[in-house]
């Protein structure tokens, strides 16, 4: 297991205040990078992928340079919609209900928010679910709408 050291702290700062304002949730580090939980299930885990070591990400990403990739949960057919549109979005080979997107400077924080806390909601209990205050959801221009 690596140490958080992997993923640049300027993401980490970004990604801790939308994952641990959810109830319960909390941060430990993963095999590499970094997860956040609800009870036992993981919502969101960020890494930085090197081709060289984490080769199942780097071809589901589509890169051959190291970057940040965030994975979380969305509805099958969410998932198959962003994936369609592409950059930054990618499926990850393992689980139907997984998506990937590689974080980088143009990232859509308000978008990674309603992402993780949509994430956040298919896998908590209903009881922590109906504490949280699902965002509005806009698309992006030139993003499909969510829902």
């Amino acid at each position: 297991m690596t140490s958080p050291g992997d993923v640049p702290s300027e993401l980490l700062d970004r990604l801790r205040p939308i994952c641990l304002a959810l109830p319960e949730a909390y941060e430990e580090p993963a095999w590499v990078g970094v997860r956040w939980r609800i009870r036992q299930r993981t919502f969101a885990h960020v890494l930085t992928v090197d081709p060289d070591h984490q080769m199942a990400y780097a071809r589901a990403a589509g890169t051959d340079e190291p970057v940040c990739v965030l994975t979380f949960r969305s509805p099958v057919d969410e998932v198959h919609a962003l994936v369609a549109h592409g950059d930054p979005f990618f499926k990850p080979d393992w689980g139907a209900d997984v998506l990937g997107m590689v974080v980088e400077e143009a990232t859509d924080w308000d978008e990674v928010g309603e992402l993780l806390t949509e994430s956040y909601c298919l896998l908590a209990p209903k009881k922590l679910v109906a504490q949280v205050a699902i965002p509005a959801e806009q698309p992006a221009p030139g993003r499909p709408a969510r829902g």
